[in-house]
């Protein structure tokens, strides 16, 4: 039992002596292997516990070298952690400081196109606000030609209702169709006018959503990298994130960034200067057709005007010639009675002519004479026939003039009444209609 405790009371000794370098000969002897041995024939085959003085210094000496070492690669080990933690702080401090200005220079540029953004969108707000007005204008202007229209086609159809004959095509029909052409040609181009204006309203729309969109994005941005400008070392409300460094697949570039904002103010700018043009467009059409249309209304009136002149001179003139007429029939009249009276006047005569021949015809014998006072009676009623029948030739005569005096009279009565009528249609009527045609402006869609 004490042998067993001085066997294992010895061996850490001996496994330290291992670790140190110690000389072959030095470490037979310890081991009691060599040649000579400091123990017995009693002793043999036994190990001591003891150690050799020699032993005993090396043991020292290697325990000296240990610590001087141990101490060198620890002053070393922490002379270069903290010239590690100098540097690392320093580098850690100038990335931030980098980083950070990275981060504000960033922010200028998202600043930067956001303001741009922001401005080509409220100049598309307020140029596609002046485009609906401009719409507006439109659809007034077209509501605004509806009268001129029914006015022309009322005008046309109320001078269907003339009587022959002056149901004729003449320069206020003409000029009516032309009217009526133009006022059609109008109404289709406004339609297309307004149709332009509402496609170009609708893009201005999706590009200012379009920009709307990229500036809410570049809002967001500016707030995520201004929140990330202000974080510190000392800020305690940042956390790990260990794989937040991963670089997404669908990241742009800064030239892909740039271009994609460039490329949408853009469009959205020539948008914007096509809305311009077509404002400018609309302006020149509504004046354009405007204009157009008051100067064929007035073109019209003008035919109106000269056409009333023409049927008031025409029925003026008709007038006297039925006065004329009607005279004239009195007079007619007055000689088919003096007629008739001379012819009448003329049978006394020749009943008392008749009448002697007659009775002359009885005388007797020899005395049925022919003498000078025969001859005259028969001469005489001769005279008194021709003269009837001259008489009654020129009351045939007078008869068939009054007969046509009185044709006539019925004609230009008709005539006048046709004449009054077409006075009554056109000016009463069509022109009267004519004083409801809309303004100027009320054409150019400000009313």
């Amino acid at each position: 039992m004490a042998q067993t405790d001085v066997l294992l009371t010895k061996q850490p000794a001996l496994q330290t002596i291992e670790l140190c370098e110690l000389p072959p000969k030095v470490y037979d002897v310890a081991r009691n292997t060599g040649a000579h041995t400091s123990s017995g024939l009693a002793t043999a085959g036994f190990r001591t516990a003891k150690y050799l003085v020699d032993e005993w210094f090396q043991s020292c000496y290697a325990r000296y070298h240990q610590a001087f070492a141990d101490r060198d690669r620890s002053e070393q080990q922490r002379h270069e952690s903290q010239q590690l933690v100098a540097e690392t702080q320093a580098l850690a401090w100038r990335t931030q400081q980098d980083s950070t200005q990275k981060v504000g220079q960033r922010l200028q540029d998202t600043h930067y196109w956001k303001s741009e953004l922001q401005r080509q969108v409220d100049e598309l707000i307020a140029e596609t606000d002046l485009l609906l007005a401009q719409k507006q204008r439109l659809e007034r202007a077209l509501e605004a030609t509806a009268v001129p229209y029914a006015i022309a086609t009322d005008n046309l159809q109320c001078r269907e209702r003339r009587q022959h004959p002056d149901l004729v095509r003449d320069h206020v029909e003409t000029e009516l169709l032309k009217e009526a052409e133009l006022i059609r040609n109008i109404q289709e181009l406004l339609k297309r006018t307004i149709m332009q204006a509402m496609n170009q309203i609708r893009l201005n729309r999706e590009h200012k959503q379009t920009c709307e969109m990229d500036w809410s994005d570049k809002l967001q941005t500016y707030s995520i990298d201004e929140t990330c400008a202000r974080y510190h070392s000392e800020d305690t409300s940042v956390q790990r994130h260990p794989h937040s460094a991963k670089l997404q697949e669908s990241a742009s570039t800064p030239e892909t960034w740039a271009k994609f904002t460039q490329d949408n103010l853009q469009r959205a700018e020539r948008e914007h200067l096509a809305s311009v043009g077509l404002r400018a467009l609309v302006d020149h059409v509504l004046q354009d057709t405007a204009e157009d249309l008051r100067l064929q209304c007035d073109a019209v009136n003008l035919a109106f005007g000269r056409r009333c002149e023409e049927l008031e001179d025409a029925r003026g003139k008709l007038q006297r010639h039925l006065s004329q007429t009607l005279r004239e029939i009195t007079d007619q009249e007055q000689n088919a009675a003096a007629l008739k009276q001379a012819i009448k006047d003329k049978e006394a005569p020749l009943r008392v002519a008749q009448t002697r021949l007659y009775q002359r015809s009885h005388r007797p014998n020899v005395e049925l004479c022919r003498d000078a006072a025969q001859y005259r009676l028969v001469s005489e009623e001769e005279e008194l026939n021709i003269s009837l029948t001259a008489l009654r030739e020129k009351l045939l005569e007078a008869e068939q003039s009054l007969h046509n005096l009185e044709d006539t009279r019925l004609s230009l009565e008709k005539d006048i009444a046709v004449k009054t009528n077409s006075l009554f249609i056109d000016r009463q009527k069509c022109m009267a209609r004519r004083a409801r045609y809309p303004t100027v402006l009320q054409l150019a869609g400000y009313q």
